[in-house]
C-alpha cells in the first residue's frame, strides 16, 4: 500500500536509537526524507549514515530539544536541506522513576522539559511552514503510562500532557490541513528498557497483563506513526492510537 509519503520531509526527535530510530527508518522507507535529531550527536550521525547506506534520504542535526535556539536551528537546517517540513514526530523523552516522596525537582523538571517543553518548541517551530503549505502531521509519542503508573508521576504526567497538547492542536490547526495525533506504546523491547536491572521482571509482568502475549517491538510503533503520517489518516485528528497488545489500564 502506498502511504503517500514520497517527497515528504519528516523530523523525528530523539531518533538516535529505539522507537525514534525505528520510526525514522520506517518513514524513510516509505519515501520521506528524514531528519535524525538527538542530543547524542555520534549515535544520531550513525543512524543517518545507516539510512543513507540503504539508499534512503536522511540528514542529521544534533541538538538539545529543550533549547529554543537549537530547535530553531533544527528546523532552519531541515528546510535548507530538504526544502520544507511536513511531518513532526515528538518522540524525545526518558523516565526518571521514583516514588513521589523521593522524587527531586530535577527528576520532575528533566522529564517535563524534554517531553513537554521539547514538543512545544518543536511544534511551534514547524507550524508556520505547515500552515503556509496547507498540510502537516504532528504525531506525539505518548505512552500507556498516561493512565498512571506507580513511581512514574513525572513520566505519566508528561505523557498525558502530550495527549492534551495533540487534542488542542487538532482543534487549532485542522483548518490548515494539519492533523495532530498520539501514539501510546505499551511495553516495548528497546535498548533503554533492556538496560534496566529489573528488565526481565518488567517484561514478564507486562506480557502477563496484555492479551497479545509478546513484547512490543519498535517497528510496531513505527508502523503506527507511518499510518498516522499518511494520506490514509487524513481525516483522523485528536486521537490516541494505543500500541499495547490490548493492554490499557
Amino acid at each position: 500500500m502506498d502511504l503517500g509519503l514520497k517527497g515528504k520531509v519528516a523530523i523525528v526527535t530523539g531518533s538516535a536509537r529505539g522507537l525514534g530510530a525505528a520510526t525514522a527508518r520506517r518513514l524513510a522507507r516509505e519515501g520521506a526524507s528524514v531528519v535524525i535529531t538527538d542530543i547524542t550527536e555520534g549515535s544520531a550521525q550513525e543512524v543517518a549514515a545507516s539510512l543513507r547506506d540503504e539508499g534512503l534520504s536522511a540528514h542529521c542535526v544534533a541538538g538539545d530539544i529543550t533549547r529554543a535556539q537549537d530547535v530553531e536551528r533544527l528546523v532552519e537546517e531541515t528546510v535548507s536541506t530538504f526544502g520544507n517540513v511536513h511531518i513532526l514526530v515528538n518522540n524525545a523523552g526518558f523516565p526518571r522513576d521514583k516514588y513521589l516522596v523521593k522524587m527531586s525537582e530535577d527528576d520532575w523538571d528533566q522529564v517535563m522539559n524534554v517531553m513537554l517543553k521539547g514538543a512545544f518548541l518543536a511544534t511551534r517551530a514547524v507550524m508556520p511552514s505547515m500552515i503556509e503549505q496547507g498540510w502537516g502531521r504532528i504525531i506525539n509519542i505518548s505512552s500507556r503510562a498516561h493512565f498512571g503508573n506507580p513511581t512514574q508521576a513525572n513520566y505519566s504526567a508528561a505523557k498525558a500532557g502530550l495527549i492534551g497538547m495533540a487534542k488542542a492542536l487538532s482543534l487549532e490547526e485542522g483548518r490548515y490541513g494539519i492533523t495532530a495525533n498520539c501514539v501510546a506504546p505499551g511495553f516495548m523491547d528497546t535498548e533503554m528498557v533492556q538496560a534496566l536491572p529489573t528488565y526481565e521482571t518488567i517484561k514478564e509482568r507486562a506480557i502477563q497483563s496484555q492479551p497479545v502475549k509478546r513484547a512490543g517491538h519498535p517497528d510496531d510503533v513505527a508502523n503506527a506513526v507511518a499510518f498516522l503520517a499518511s494520506e490514509c489518516a487524513a481525516f483522523i485528528s485528536g486521537e490516541v492510537l494505543h500500541v499495547t497488545g490490548g493492554r490499557y489500564g
